[in-house]
């Protein structure tokens, strides 16, 4: 625990989690993170109550910063720990997590970024390490996703490769080197929300490091909490997000059928716009 308190220092950006974000935080506490700043991204006031006089350095920028922008603001106030943790409020730490994604980071020199393994209160297995899909993989998930949930273009992009590596891990917990997120500039904030973490490793990769899943490292994710209150509007944001990293890291042929990736991203809103459950 001791590594951890001297090494590790957490961000979260705070949207109306309640009181999730105070079991996050305490979660956290019992891994050995005594460093949290928490950056409210709700309506002014919206933090504090739920910290409920909780120990941590809270961010007001009296607006919505969006995730990534509000991850950076945040890391801004960590200090000079060597790795930053980033995860959502409504994430609870499984006892030892951190110390596990630690200890990973410290036998794999070469890889910048560590995901846990992921699980929804069911304790089910939520699919956070994945791969960059091909041209077709992607366009059959976008378009099948919706309808067939199970299809077999889903399951081979939101899993790791055979050999078991991955290129990114979801945003909503993860552990990097502080100096390679530096490197990087941090989140790219041309992202509001969605596909800000596919950027992220993206970059990371980029630059020569290695993304890694720690699956002995374990997280519960009540995943939607703060999204649900703007379906719709996420929703956008989503299919917003997914075109621009297209638009930004597509080569060569891709590039020149971006216009077609264009296509299939609106047919997509088009479509869970129209099946989405009426609420």
């Amino acid at each position: 625990m001791s590594d951890v308190s001297s090494r590790v220092a957490c961000v979260i950006v705070d949207f109306h989690a309640g009181a999730a974000l105070a079991e996050c935080i305490d979660s956290l506490r019992q891994n050995g993170v005594r460093q949290v700043v928490v950056v409210e991204n709700g309506e002014v006031g919206s933090t504090p109550p739920a910290l409920d006089g909780r120990d941590v350095v809270l961010v007001e920028p009296h607006q919505n910063l969006g995730y990534g922008r509000g991850v950076n603001r945040g890391a801004a106030q960590t200090g000079e720990f060597e790795f930053l943790l980033v995860s959502n409020p409504d994430v609870v730490v499984h006892e030892n997590a951190v110390a596990r994604m630690v200890k990973y980071l410290d036998e794999h020199a070469d890889v910048a970024v560590v995901g846990p393994q992921i699980k929804r209160p069911d304790a089910s297995v939520y699919p956070s390490q994945r791969v960059f899909p091909n041209l077709w993989l992607a366009a059959l998930h976008a378009l099948l996703a919706p309808v067939w949930p199970s299809n077999p273009a889903t399951k081979a992009y939101r899993s790791p490769r055979s050999d078991g590596t991955v290129d990114w891990v979801s945003g909503a917990c993860f552990l990097i080197r502080r100096n390679v997120f530096e490197e990087i500039g941090g989140f790219d904030e041309r992202y509001f929300m969605f596909a800000e973490d596919m950027a992220l490793c993206w970059q990371v990769r980029e630059h020569g490091y290695g993304v890694g899943a720690c699956s002995d490292a374990v997280v519960t994710h009540i995943e939607g909490l703060s999204r649900s209150r703007a379906s719709r509007e996420m929703l956008i944001a989503h299919h917003q997000s997914a075109l621009r990293f297209e638009w930004q890291t597509a080569r060569g042929l891709r590039r020149v059928l971006a216009p077609l990736a264009s296509l299939v991203l609106g047919l997509r809103l088009v479509l869970v716009l129209v099946i989405r459950p009426k609420g």
